[in-house]
C-alpha cells in the first residue's frame, strides 16, 4: 500500500498505541491526533468528524463496552445512518484489550503465563480490562503484577503503569496479524483499511 495519511480520533492512551501500530503497518501516516478524552467526547465529535473525512480520511476506534448495542448499530447511531467511505469508525469488541490479548502467545510470553490461560477467541471476553488484570495476578514477573494489578485497598480498578505496560507491549512486540486471526472485530477492521487508497 502506498503512504497516504489520516486523523486520528481514539478514546484513551491504549486505544491510540494500537490504532498507531495498526496505521503504521499499512502504510498510513497519522497527521492529526484527536481525544484521550473518552467515548462520550468522541460521540459528539463524529457527525463533524464524518463530515471531514469527505475532504481527509479519519480513523476513529472505539470500545463496544457492553452486548448492545451491536458494531454496526452503534455506528450508524454516531453517524445517523450517512457514513462517508472515508470515516473509518470501528469498534472494538469488546474492547481494545481484546485485541491486544488476541495475539495469545506473545501475550502469555509477556505476562510469563500459559496460554491457555487466554481464550481462543477474546471478542468473547464479556470485561476484557478486568480479566487482563486478573491474568497479570498470575505472573510470575513481579515488577508487571506491581504495574499492571492494583494495590490492595486502591480505588482505582487497574495498576500505576497499567497504560504505559501496555503501550510497550503493542508498540514494540504485539503480533498484529496472530491477534486478528483471533479477534474477529479485529480482522475486520484490517479488511476496512485495507480499502484506504480504492475508495
Amino acid at each position: 500500500m502506498s503512504r497516504t495519511t489520516a486523523i486520528l480520533a481514539v478514546e484513551d492512551k491504549l486505544s491510540e498505541a494500537v490504532s498507531i501500530k495498526i496505521l503504521e503497518d499499512l502504510g498510513i501516516d497519522i497527521i492529526q491526533r484527536l481525544g484521550l478524552k473518552g467515548k462520550s467526547y468522541l460521540e459528539k465529535r463524529a457527525q463533524n468528524l464524518n463530515q471531514t473525512a469527505k475532504a481527509i480520511p479519519v480513523f476513529m476506534l472505539i470500545d463496544l463496552d457492553s452486548p448492545s448495542p451491536c458494531p454496526p448499530q452503534l455506528v450508524r447511531t454516531w453517524t445517523r445512518g450517512g457514513q462517508n467511505a472515508k470515516f473509518f469508525l470501528r469498534v472494538a469488541v469488546m474492547e481494545v484489550e481484546s485485541w491486544i490479548m488476541a495475539d495469545r502467545k506473545g501475550f502469555a510470553d509477556f505476562l510469563s503465563i500459559p496460554i491457555h490461560r487466554i481464550p481462543q477467541n477474546t471478542d468473547t471476553i464479556p470485561q476484557p480490562k478486568e480479566f487482563l488484570v486478573s491474568l497479570a495476578r498470575m505472573s510470575r514477573k513481579v515488577r508487571l503484577r506491581e504495574d499492571i494489578v492494583p494495590a490492595p485497598g486502591a480505588t482505582t480498578s487497574v495498576g500505576p503503569r497499567y497504560n504505559s505496560c501496555l503501550w510497550e507491549f503493542v508498540r514494540a512486540r504485539w503480533n498484529i496479524q496472530l491477534a486478528a486471526s483471533v479477534s474477529t472485530s479485529l480482522q475486520r477492521t484490517l479488511e476496512r483499511l485495507r480499502t484506504f487508497n480504492a475508495i
